[in-house]
């Protein structure tokens, strides 16, 4: 049998991949919501979960019509939602495991967030700095996740190709941006918004037992892979 390689890099988006904040970010949504006469249902669900903070603020001020600003409510936003990260924070199952493994291994690494830097700041407080090479917010790229700024920049910083770096991602906005930027990318959905299965795009239900030789195989990958058993 071949000896599969490690991967060059593994990039991690940070909400609801390394820790469990998605629904804080839906409360932080909602509440905001609420102000303005607007209960969340299943409709915004795709314009709230993986999003950037700007573009729900720009959803919240469409959908209501609200005299309110799109950057007063992405404030707002922010601030809500930075309030619970500060004190709610909680590893995702298999996370800290694999970021082990890869330290022991010199694996490079890029926390690759869509979220601004003082919510990234307040996660690594909690996760640890210790196992990223690189870190990325919102800020550091000229445009955010869908669009692939944030990995090719992750992966220039890291001196490295895209194509030979694992992404790992829970939203189909996520997984979009990676795979744009010409990364392997195993999908752990995190919520009801579904991603589809494409070539370099591998999907599971958890990080737990995720190992080296698996990601190092995916980026040599040719085809989909359908979520675990």
């Amino acid at each position: 049998m071949p000896t599969v390689k490690n991967p060059a890099a593994v990039l991690f988006d940070m909400d609801g991949t390394l820790v469990d904040t998605e629904h804080l970010w839906w409360e932080a949504s909602a509440e905001v919501a609420a102000e303005l006469g607007l209960t969340l249902g299943d409709s915004d669900v795709p314009e709230v979960l993986g999003q950037a903070v700007e573009h729900t603020a720009a959803h919240l001020h469409r959908v209501t019509g609200t005299s309110r600003s799109e950057a007063e409510l992405a404030a707002r936003l922010a601030e809500l939602f930075t309030g619970r990260v500060a004190s709610e924070v909680v590893p995702r199952p298999g996370a800290l495991a694999l970021l082990a493994a890869l330290e022991e291994a010199n694996v490079p690494t890029a926390l690759v967030s869509a979220s601004p830097r003082q919510v990234v700041d307040l996660v690594l407080r909690t996760l640890g700095t210790r196992w990223f090479t690189v870190t990325l917010a919102a800020e550091d790229t000229p445009r955010t996740k869908p669009e692939p700024d944030p990995y090719l920049a992750a992966a220039a910083r890291l001196g490295l190709d895209p194509a030979d770096c694992v992404a790992v991602e829970d939203t189909p906005t996520g997984v979009a941006s990676a795979h744009a930027a010409g990364c392997a990318v195993l999908a752990v959905p995190s919520s009801a918004v579904p991603i589809a299965a494409a070539p370099r795009i591998t999907l599971l239900d958890s990080l737990v037992g995720v190992d080296l030789a698996l990601l190092g195989s995916l980026t040599g990958s040719t085809g989909p892979t359908g979520p675990a058993e």
